[in-house]
């Protein structure tokens, strides 16, 4: 018809009914039909599928049209302290930050925000923190990544909280999830279990002025992380330092064979010193050891001449040692084959029977009493 404007609300959708550019009412699902010869009308839908009312005229409602909000909204303000959990049709959805004035459509979809007051409470509800461990994507997500601090603690861990760069307290191993608006939350994880440290590559002079360069391994773990991080920078080159001034130390105050005599001492030794140090600072240093003792080439080439040497002269003493143990040995059989002439004969039988063992053919004259015979003469008693 002339002059008239048709507007239709789907069941889904609210009106916000415009006249003269002024927001007169807010019009229902339905068939609408208004005169307008002159265009002083104007209808825009709203879908309510999303319970959010997110619109310029959204303080002007407020404030001027109250009646509109309480037969359409729900209005929900939180203070500058208060954080909101927003569930929708009973399940988690979103979290409100603090500040929020948010107007929602009364609609098919039930909703309820739940203020919690982050002034008086840093963690959430342990089943609040499951559903945001749970979920993988959506807004509930991108809400906690602004204003959740999460952490998992291992069994091998302990969690520092720092609250704004304050210390809050020692988090035993666990899931935990921190309220962040308007604070900066940071858990940082200490590992607690034993730990390798290599110092390799220090090069050293030792008492007699000869140059090495060593390469030691240390295993240490952490007592108390809380002590640790008030105390040290960096607990691990505090460490690392304190290990390469012990061995300087240990090094410098002992001759090269002084050191290679006794390794183990040496490894007490810094043990004792660092141990000493780190201690003091919560940290525990476990055992320590030198893997190598690294000598330059002519020093090399030195100790094998030296090493050499020195087995040469024990291969000489060791000789002697036999050539004369052999000449007193046969020298006593000597003495014993002079004293007994039967002695000697069965010493002879037993040359002559070596003898007859490895030639072909032997021509006996006079006998075997010739044999025997010619070959010594028993006295007489």
């Amino acid at each position: 018809m002339l002059g008239y404007k048709r507007f239709v609300i789907a069941q889904n959708e609210r009106g916000l009914l415009f006249r003269d550019k002024s927001l007169d009412t807010i019009l229902k699902p339905g068939v609408y039909r208004y005169f307008d010869p002159r265009g002083r009308i104007d209808v825009q839908s709203v879908d309510i599928s999303e319970p959010a009312f997110r619109h310029a005229w959204e303080d002007f409602l407020i404030k001027e049209r109250s009646e509109l909000c309480v037969q359409h909204f729900e209005l929900i303000e939180l203070g500058e302290q208060q954080a909101g959990l927003e569930y929708r049709n009973n399940k988690l959805y979103g979290i409100l930050p603090p500040g929020t004035r948010q107007l929602y459509w009364r609609g098919p979809i039930e909703l309820r925000v739940e203020p919690v007051d982050i002034a008086a409470t840093l963690e959430l509800p342990a089943a609040i923190a499951a559903l945001l461990r749970q979920r993988q994507s959506g807004r509930l997500v991108r809400d906690s990544a602004v204003g959740v601090v999460q952490a998992m603690v291992a069994d091998y861990q302990r969690g520092l909280l720092l609250v704004n760069g304050e210390l809050k307290t020692l988090l035993a191993p666990g899931s935990y999830a921190f309220w962040a608006f308007q604070r900066e939350v940071q858990v940082e994880l200490v590992d607690t279990r034993l730990q390798v440290l290599e110092v390799a590559g220090q090069e050293i002079l030792t008492k007699d002025k000869v140059s090495l360069r060593l390469n030691l391994s240390a295993h240490f773990r952490v007592k108390n992380p809380v002590q640790v991080r008030a105390e040290l920078g960096n607990y691990k080159d505090y460490l690392y330092r304190e290990l390469q001034f012990g061995l300087r130390q240990a090094v410098g105050s002992r001759s090269l064979d002084e050191l290679l005599a006794d390794k183990e001492q040496l490894d007490g030794v810094v043990a004792a010193y660092a141990q000493a140090k780190v201690a003091v600072h919560g940290v525990e240093l476990v055992s320590v050891g030198v893997k190598d003792i690294i000598l330059p080439g002519e020093m090399k080439t030195i100790l094998n001449q030296v090493v050499e040497a020195d087995k040469a002269a024990q291969a000489n003493v060791i000789r002697r040692r036999e050539e004369t143990a052999a000449t007193r040995s046969l020298l006593n059989t000597a003495r014993l084959m002079d004293e007994n002439p039967t002695l000697l004969r069965l010493k002879e039988l037993e040359a002559l029977e070596k003898v007859t063992g490895k030639i072909d053919k032997l021509t006996v004259f006079g006998g075997l009493e010739g044999v025997l015979n010619g070959l010594v003469s028993l006295r007489k008693a």
